[in-house]
């Protein structure tokens, strides 16, 4: 069904690779407008020439979710451009690779840094796309969490999870607090899947194997598969869904 974000303006984080590329990708298919922020500006410049050279319309914005007054001028460069805002999907986010580890062994640094990103990201994100949401007469926030949000894992970094099951949270009372303005907050948890966060993985055949056998349906999952759901949550078709927690995640969870 093409056209589901037909006439929509969308703002994706972390859009230089992965599943924010996909789905600047995917958004502009259904006919969304799009503007990507990434820090990563040779990656942001191709997504956003993969996407018009497709027919679509999108500008990339050089910003640190992380920083305040970076987040903000990214919100504000999209409204210059488009003058609007219908869609916000806080997807940013970093693993903390080799530094996230148990409590007991993680440097406060580390731990900051994974929480400003991931969960500070996605409040700094909201507060400044909120209001131009309500101006447009409502809209949908999409944030990436993760399954380390939800349940306990020997392999997760400590500081991802909180940061992960913070998102979680926040998803549930942003819902609340602004479903009278018609505006619709939900959350991802992907499970493992093939990124350049993860291509690590590739090169440890024994651990891939490990992780693999963790998720029932026994392989690891691609961008796409997250953003297939983050395009329902960005669509009308999910106009009664709000404060919704969804693993994609190959089964991982209903164990």
């Amino acid at each position: 069904m093409a056209g589901r974000l037909k006439g929509k303006v969308a703002l994706i984080t972390g859009g230089a690779s992965g599943q924010g590329r996909m789905a600047a990708m995917m958004f502009a298919q259904e006919g969304a407008k799009i503007a990507l922020s990434d820090m990563q500006e040779e990656g942001g410049m191709q997504t956003q020439h993969m996407v018009t050279e497709n027919g679509g319309e999108a500008l990339f914005v050089a910003a640190d979710v992380s920083q305040e007054a970076s987040a903000k001028q990214m919100v504000e460069a999209a409204l210059q451009r488009y003058g609007r805002l219908d869609i916000l999907y806080n997807n940013a986010g970093i693993v903390g690779k080799g530094r996230d580890t148990d409590v007991a062994n993680l440097e406060f640094d580390a731990w900051n840094q994974v929480i400003q990103v991931n969960l500070s990201g996605i409040f700094l994100g909201s507060k400044y796309a909120v209001p131009a949401l309500i101006e447009a007469g409502g809209g949908s926030i999409i944030n990436t969490a993760s399954v380390a949000g939800m349940i306990g894992s020997p392999n997760s970094g400590h500081a991802y999870a909180a940061s992960k099951g913070g998102v979680i949270a926040l998803t549930r009372a942003m819902a609340v607090k602004y479903a009278a303005n018609h505006i619709r907050v939900n959350a991802i948890c992907p499970g493992t899947i093939y990124t350049p966060m993860t291509d690590h993985l590739v090169d440890d055949q024994e651990r891939l194997q490990v992780i693999e056998a963790q998720h029932p349906l026994g392989y690891l999952g691609k961008a796409e598969d997250i953003v297939y759901m983050a395009l329902y949550l960005a669509s009308d078709e999910s106009s009664w869904v709000t404060g919704g927690v969804f693993p994609v995640d190959g089964g991982r969870t209903a164990q």
